[in-house]
């Protein structure tokens, strides 16, 4: 996999062009941010009409305007809404608007991949994908550093000529941070089935599950909630951070010797070849696209899975006790805590 750093990437390219970011949430923010320090002139903000970030946008100095307005103005239309949106933003207030030669960009390949967005080609369609939240690409660029950014190519126009597209998408890609680190090239169909991979079988599927059932073991056997919850969910953070910083190998050396060897002969027994075989067929689910069309009938019908999983978290034993045990931590009461935003 080639890997290019700041040296390799053109910054002018995208300082000459209009860019409408199509959402400001958690990486909406953050690229139109990092964006305008790092030179981007022209970055205007893009929301329906009524959109609560509207506020927010023009207090951090942003023009904003409709999505159709903002497809008509912009050179390269950066599309940052929710996966479940983005081809109704398309089909409703972006498609027929843009002008040819013109830049269509994402940072998740899903709709373009999967056929629910099917760009005319007279479009350079590219990917920008920072390998973190919002606020980390926003916090790390601040602390002169960045996050690694995939990018990738889907189509490219006859308008700028060979390479152009690429060459844009490393411009912005930069222009994020992410040349200070590294930006990494790929395809819309492997940055999007393995990032759903990723996210289904270990980090938004896999690891809360295990570290609820470890929670829910303990508590059945008669221990205490607040010891389940510590030894379950609270130290998973630990774990995670030297993962992070130096890989599993040295995750093993940094732990006590009672504990790498508790892993070693434990941890095969929890994944077996058919937890394995397992992982295969969910990925095989993501490459056939069968996920994406459940996941497009889920939001047809309301989402009516998600919210009922969402309460169900909310109620779990394992919140309740660490509700109390995070204010704790944090010296407060959980009494103090403001109500929920509706």
């Amino acid at each position: 996999m080639k890997i290019y750093r700041s040296e390799d990437c053109d910054a002018d390219l995208v300082k000459a062009k209009r860019v409408a970011i199509v959402g400001y949430g958690s990486q909406g923010h953050a690229h139109a941010l990092n964006l305008r320090d790092s030179g981007v002139r022209d970055v205007a903000v893009a929301l329906r009409e009524g959109s609560a970030s509207r506020a927010r946008a023009e207090a951090a100095g942003f023009p904003v305007m409709g999505n159709a307005e903002a497809a008509e103005w912009a050179d390269l239309v950066m599309v940052l809404a929710p996966d479940e949106e983005q081809a109704a933003i398309w089909s409703h207030d972006l498609a027929g608007h843009m002008r040819p030669g013109s830049a269509l960009a994402f940072a998740h390949g899903l709709n373009v991949h999967f056929g629910l967005i099917r760009p005319p080609a007279y479009l350079d369609v590219i990917l920008i994908a920072p390998k973190g939240p919002g606020r980390a690409l926003r916090r790390d660029y601040l602390r002169g550093s960045g996050l690694p950014c995939l990018v990738a190519v889907h189509q490219e126009s006859a308008a700028g000529g060979n390479g152009h597209a690429l060459a844009l998408a490393l411009s912005y890609a930069d222009a994020l941070g992410g040349g200070r680190v590294g930006i990494l090239e790929t395809s819309f169909r492997e940055e999007c089935e393995t990032d759903l991979f990723g996210e289904q079988a270990v980090l938004c599927g896999g690891i809360p599950l295990l570290i609820r059932a470890g929670f829910e073991t303990l508590v059945e056997a008669g221990y205490a909630p607040e010891m389940a919850y510590f030894e379950c969910l609270h130290e998973v953070k630990l774990i995670v951070d030297l993962l992070h910083d130096g890989g599993l190998a040295a995750m093993g050396l940094a732990i006590s010797n009672t504990a790498e060897f508790g892993g070693l002969v434990t941890g095969p027994r929890l994944v077996t070849e058919e937890t394995r075989a397992e992982m295969r067929r969910v990925l095989a689910d993501i490459q056939a696209g069968r996920f994406v069309k459940r996941f497009v009938l889920e939001n047809q019908a309301g989402a009516p899975e998600l919210a009922a999983s969402r309460a169900a978290a909310r109620a779990h034993p394992i919140e309740v006790v660490g509700e109390t045990l995070r204010a704790m931590m944090r010296g407060t009461s959980v009494v103090d805590k403001p109500p929920p935003q509706s």
